[in-house]
């Protein structure tokens, strides 16, 4: 039987959501949970997407396959009841065995939240901490050349080759209060660091003369400065 779970967590004190040998992973840490109530089965979860190191997740969403007959209920607090405290299963439900959490996927939501007031210990692993003034205007004004269908190769990591960088962004909502700078980007999907690429980018022309549009049609990830660090990003929600 095909299962769906929704979980959040925070990315603090692990090395990305995907399983590394000898490193303490989100999936890691669910699959033993999962392997320990499957009675010897071989249990392997599949995610929406992975999350990079100190990443954060508000609603992510996995599936797996297990044979052992079990109550919904009963599988959701056995699985919480192994799993360290960072990680929380907060839904699971039954799916068509077609089903794939990662293929199926229509829409991510991802939040990026920048503090530009003065430094908050209590927050470096959740907010980050840019500790600096940004044009905000200038911000708003940037981000509407980052939505629709784009070659989004500039915001891309160097390092990964794709055959094609394309992607949709839908919306992007841009909110300041009490000096925290968040923002939510809307899209299809995202390459392996654009959402921090982007934000990156954004911080850069905030206080420039670089406009966002000249490095999206350049092609070209040098155009601007360091990506944003990951304690800011959380994976908001998955659309199916």
């Amino acid at each position: 039987m095909r299962y769906l779970i929704t979980f959040s967590y925070d990315g603090t004190n692990y090395s990305g959501y995907q399983r590394q040998l000898n490193h303490k992973t989100i999936q890691g840490e669910i699959e033993n949970a999962l392997n320990k109530i499957s009675g010897g089965e071989y249990i392997k979860l599949c995610s929406s997407g992975r999350t990079d190191k100190g990443v954060h997740a508000i609603n992510q969403k996995a599936h797996f396959d297990l044979n052992k007959k079990i109550t919904l209920y009963k599988l959701r607090s056995a699985i919480n009841r192994y799993i360290d405290n960072d990680i929380y299963v907060k839904d699971i439900k039954i799916v068509p065995n077609d089903f794939h959490a990662r293929y199926m996927v229509r829409r991510k939501i991802y939040t990026y939240k920048i503090n530009t007031s003065d430094y908050n210990p209590l927050e470096r692993y959740y907010i980050y901490q840019y500790n600096k003034p940004l044009n905000i205007k200038k911000i708003k004004q940037q981000v509407k050349y980052l939505i629709g269908t784009h070659d989004f190769s500039s915001f891309a990591n160097k390092e990964e080759k794709k055959e094609s960088y394309i992607r949709t962004i839908y919306k992007i909502k841009v909110n300041y209060k009490s000096n925290i700078l968040s923002i939510t980007f809307i899209g299809n999907g995202f390459l392996k660091y654009q959402v921090r690429n982007m934000v990156g980018a954004l911080i850069d022309v905030s206080n420039s003369k670089k406009g966002i549009k000249t490095i999206l049609e350049a092609k070209d990830r040098s155009l601007f400065g360091k990506i944003a660090p990951s304690e800011g990003l959380y994976l908001e929600d998955v659309k199916y």
